[in-house]
């Protein structure tokens, strides 16, 4: 009986935390933190700088992917497909929408390898090489 509650237990917290997010960043990013807005600003493409004027580089997940519909709400509170004409509108002015990797070790890897990158991955993923700059719960 114990190791059935033991086993429902683990379970249970595996599934509290599927569809936490982390935000993460490229290490020469000089923030250490970053709040819901200016996350928003950076993916609307209304913030192009880090505080120390390099680049930002926002990476997005497919938009069909769980972690894009998740980011998209928490963050925008739109929809993927709401976003993406958001940025089809941008797109006549000149500017693209972010990169797009298809897996979290994708972002990851293009985080850790971009100078300036920000993307964001499930909160199960195991992370190393970059700084987590928010918990999207």
């Amino acid at each position: 009986m114990r190791i059935l509650l033991l086993i429902f237990g683990v379970l249970w917290a595996s599934f509290g935390q599927a569809g936490e997010l982390l935000v993460i960043a490229s290490n020469q990013v000089p923030d250490t933190t970053i709040s819901a807005k200016q996350l928003a600003d950076i993916y609307l493409l209304k913030k192009s700088f880090w505080a120390d004027n390099s680049q930002v580089v926002p990476v997005n997940r497919e938009a069909s992917s769980t972690e894009r519909e998740k980011f998209s709400e928490a963050v925008f509170n739109l929809s993927p497909q709401e976003l993406a004409e958001h940025w089809n509108r941008l797109r006549f002015q000149g500017k693209l929408p972010p990169l797009i990797q298809t897996s979290d070790e994708a972002i990851l890897g293009f985080v850790r390898n971009v100078p300036g990158a920000v993307g964001y991955i499930n909160a199960n993923h195991p992370v190393s090489g970059v700084k987590i700059l928010m918990q999207i719960p």
